[in-house]
């Protein structure tokens, strides 16, 4: 079975009721079990990761169906097993690479000065430039997101103009306000999918 089959994590709506959600397999195979052809021909998936529509042919059987959509989407690439090397006697290396770097005096100074010298300075702050960098893109990809599927499913629904603009301006109360009478399944999936857009929050 493709990795993609496994790996790729989507939710299934009739209308507005979720019917299945999980791996794309599964879920291919609990719709085709559950819905008969006029059903299917309705139903909208919705990749958890992007909030973006996965498109499926549902004729024939569950079979065929898997096998179109691994021709479809192949592996996921990087999947594959990496032998590691041999170790070697003796100490193991710390994985330190040495390099140049230009500062103005008053900043070799200032590095100078702090606990455990420039280079421990150095490597603490570029560790927390790249938690900080981290912790946007994951905002960006839940904003993302939640904005495509709300765009999908409830671009006719009340206040889904406001509650795109408390979204984006990070506002948890008021984004939580305005979807509040939505179609249940649909809001608790928005929520699901904006789980990370409110980094100093929980939904």
């Amino acid at each position: 079975m493709s990795n993609v089959l496994t790996h790729l994590y989507c939710t299934a709506f009739l209308g507005v009721r979720v019917v299945a959600s999980g791996s794309l397999q599964h879920v291919v195979t609990a719709v085709k079990d559950a819905l008969d052809d006029r059903d299917l021909t309705q139903l909208l998936l919705f990749d958890d990761s992007t909030g973006k529509q996965v498109d499926v042919d549902f004729r024939g059987k569950t079979d065929d169906v898997l096998e179109r959509l691994e021709e479809q989407y192949g592996d996921i690439p990087g999947t594959e097993v990496k032998h590691q090397p041999a170790r070697r006697v003796g100490r193991p290396k710390l994985g330190v690479v040495s390099g140049e770097v230009t500062l103005l005096p008053r900043q070799w100074e200032w590095l100078k000065s702090q606990p455990g010298g420039a280079s421990v300075t150095l490597r603490k702050l570029i560790d927390e430039a790249r938690r900080a960098g981290e912790e946007q893109s994951n905002v960006r990809g839940s904003q993302e997101a939640a904005h495509n599927f709300m765009t999908a499913m409830a671009g006719n629904f009340h206040q889904y103009e406001e509650a795109l603009r408390a979204l984006y301006a990070g506002d948890l109360d008021r984004f939580n306000h305005f979807i509040e009478d939505w179609a249940p399944d649909i809001r608790n999936h928005v929520k699901r999918l904006a789980a990370y857009a409110f980094p100093e929050e929980s939904l």
